[in-house]
C-alpha cells in the first residue's frame, strides 16, 4: 500500500504543476487605467501591442482595458481652443524630431504632421519689463535668398551677444538627447525598470536630476549672460520656471527650442484618441475614480457615478498631486507641487506703447522674458495673423491675467480665452521620485517619471516601460523581454542618426 502511494505521488505533483502552469499560461489580465492623456493611452497601446505579439505563441495575456476620464474629452493636458475658425494648441504643443514614439503614433494613425513655421517670419525679443535687451530681425519677403541672408544675420547677432556659449549649450543638449535615445533600444539590450532612479541611472541621466540647470550650465562653460537671458526665456516658456529647475528638465526644455519641431494638424490630442480606439479600450468619459481598494487578488475602483469596477491591474496615468483618490491600503509618495501655467488666448492687437515702441510692427512675434518678479507674463507669441491689425496671441503667465492688465498690454481685445493648467511638476533639485509600483502589488503610477522631465514623449517612454513592467511582474521576465515583441519605434526609425 505504501509503495503504491509513493509511485502515485510524483504523478500527482506533476499533474498539479501542469494544471498550475496551464492556468498561469491562459490567464488574462483585466486592466483599469485612470487618465486618457498621452500616458494612459500609451499604456493601453503598448499593453495591447505587446500582448498581441505574444498571442502568436500563447493565449492573449491582456483582457479588457478600461480607461476612466473625468472630463468629457480624451487627451488630458493635450487640448485645443478655437478662435476665429482656427484651432490652436492650448496645452502640450510641440514635439521634437527625435520623439520616436510620437512619430510612430502619427504615422500608424495616419495623422497629418504640421511642420514648423519658417524662421524668417518669426522674430524673438527678450523683454526685461522695461526694454528689449535683445531682438532678432524679421522680414515679410518670401524670397529664399532674402530669408537666407536674414537667417545668417540673426545667427551673427546671436553669436556676437552670446559667443561660444551657444555651441556649448548645443553640445550639452545633444549629449542629453543622445542618452535619452537609449530608451528606444531593442529589448535584448534594454531592461525593464522597476523604479525611476533605476531607469535614469541606466541611461546616464540621473545625475542631471540632482543639480539645478544653472549649476550644470555653469560647469559646461556657459556665460552668465546666456543663462540669464536666452536660457531663462526658454525655461519660462516651456516650464514656467527659472534656471533653478533640475538639470534634466532644463535640458529637455532647451531641446524643445531647437529646429524641426512639429505637432499634429487639428490637435495633438488626436494621438491619445487614436491610440484608445486602436487598443480596443472601454472608455468611460465623465467618470472620476474616487477610491481604489486592493482586495487580495484584485482591485475595486469606485467612481463618482456610483459605479464599481474590478480589475486585476490598475494604472494611475494622471498626476496624483491635486487629486483626492482614496487608496486602501494607503499609499505614500513624496510631496510634490504642480506648477500652474495660465494660458491666455487673445484675439486683438498689442499695444506698442506698453513696450515703449512707436509701432506694433516693431514688437517681435515671440516676446520672451527674463526672470523678474515685476514681469506679469512669461511670454507672448503670435499664433495667427488674420489681418494687419488683427492677430491671435498666446500669453503664458504664472498668475491669471486680469482684464485690467490685458487692456494695458493690448490696444484691441476682441476675444479672450483663459485656461489654467496644472501643467507639470515644480522642479527642485535634487528630485525625489514616487515609485512606479505604488503598493508592491499591481498598482502602477506612470507619472512618477514626470519629476525627471514632463513632455508628451517622456510620458510615452514611461508608459512603454510600465506596460513591460506589468507583463514582467504578471507573467515573468520573459514576457516583457521576448524577442517576439517588436519595438515599433525602433522598427520605423533610425535611432542612431546624428542630431
Amino acid at each position: 500500500m505504501m509503495n503504491n502511494i509513493n509511485n502515485t505521488l510524483p504523478l500527482f505533483i506533476l499533474a498539479l504543476l501542469i494544471l498550475c502552469s496551464t492556468r498561469s499560461y491562459s490567464q488574462t489580465l483585466s486592466v483599469c487605467i485612470i487618465g486618457s492623456g498621452i500616458a494612459g493611452s500609451s499604456v493601453a497601446h503598448f499593453l495591447r501591442h505587446y500582448s498581441d505579439d505574444l498571442h502568436h505563441h500563447s493565449p492573449p495575456r491582456i483582457g479588457p482595458i478600461r480607461i476612466f476620464e473625468r472630463h468629457g474629452v480624451v487627451g488630458g493636458r493635450m487640448a485645443t481652443v478655437s478662435i476665429a475658425g482656427h484651432t490652436f494648441e492650448a496645452g502640450a504643443s510641440i514635439l521634437h524630431p527625435k520623439n520616436y514614439h510620437a512619430l510612430h503614433y502619427a504615422e500608424s494613425l495616419n495623422l497629418t504632421i504640421k511642420k514648423p513655421s519658417s524662421s524668417s517670419s518669426l522674430s524673438l525679443g527678450i523683454w526685461d519689463g522695461h526694454k528689449f535687451v535683445f531682438k532678432t530681425l524679421t522680414t515679410n519677403s518670401t524670397c529664399p535668398f532674402t530669408q537666407k541672408i536674414l537667417s545668417l544675420t540673426n545667427s551673427c547677432l546671436m553669436f556676437f551677444r552670446y559667443g561660444l556659449s551657444l555651441f556649448r549649450m548645443n553640445t550639452f543638449v545633444e549629449r542629453t538627447v543622445n542618452n535619452f535615445l537609449k530608451y528606444y533600444e531593442v529589448f535584448e539590450s534594454r531592461p525593464v525598470f522597476e523604479t525611476v532612479d533605476e531607469m535614469l541611472n541606466w541611461a546616464g541621466l540621473h545625475k542631471l536630476t540632482t543639480r539645478t540647470l544653472q549649476e550644470e550650465l555653469v560647469d559646461v562653460g556657459l556665460s552668465p549672460l546666456l543663462i540669464q537671458e536666452l536660457v531663462t526665456v526658454i525655461t519660462r516658456i516651456n516650464y514656467g520656471q527659472s534656471v533653478s529647475i533640475s538639470g534634466l528638465a532644463g535640458a529637455v526644455s532647451l531641446a524643445g527650442s531647437g529646429g524641426g519641431l512639429w505637432s499634429i494638424v487639428g490637435g495633438n490630442w488626436q494621438m491619445a484618441a487614436g491610440l484608445i480606439n486602436s487598443s480596443r479600450v472601454i472608455l468611460h468619459l465623465h467618470e472620476e475614480i474616487e477610491s481604489i481598494s486592493y482586495l487580495g487578488d484584485h482591485y475595486e475602483l469606485n467612481s463618482t457615478e456610483g459605479n464599481s469596477y474590478q480589475c486585476d491591474v490598475t494604472v494611475v496615468a494622471t498626476p496624483l498631486d491635486e487629486l483626492n483618490i482614496r487608496f486602501t491600503p494607503k499609499i505614500t509618495i513624496p510631496m510634490r507641487k504642480l506648477q500652474h501655467t495660465h494660458a491666455t488666448f487673445v484675439r486683438g492687437f498689442l499695444n506698442s506703447a506698453y513696450f515703449g515702441l512707436n509701432a506694433a510692427s516693431e514688437i517681435p512675434t515671440l516676446v520672451g522674458t527674463v526672470e523678474s518678479l515685476d514681469l506679469p507674463f512669461s511670454s507672448i507669441s503670435v499664433l495667427k495673423q488674420h489681418s494687419e491689425q488683427d492677430m491671435t496671441y498666446k500669453v503664458f503667465s504664472r498668475e491669471p491675467m486680469e482684464d485690467e492688465l490685458l487692456d494695458r498690454i493690448f490696444s484691441v481685445r476682441r476675444e479672450t480665452i483663459r485656461i489654467d493648467w496644472g501643467a507639470y511638476p515644480h522642479y527642485k533639485a535634487p528630485e525625489r521620485f514616487a515609485p512606479f509600483v505604488l503598493d508592491g502589488q499591481h498598482l502602477y503610477y506612470v507619472n512618477a517619471f514626470e519629476n525627471a522631465a514632463s513632455t508628451m514623449e517622456t510620458s510615452a517612454v514611461a508608459a512603454e516601460n510600465i506596460a513591460r513592467l506589468i507583463l514582467s511582474r504578471s507573467f515573468g521576465q520573459a514576457a516583457a523581454s521576448s524577442s517576439n515583441l517588436k519595438s515599433s519605434a525602433a522598427d520605423a526609425y533610425d535611432l542612431h542618426s546624428d542630431l
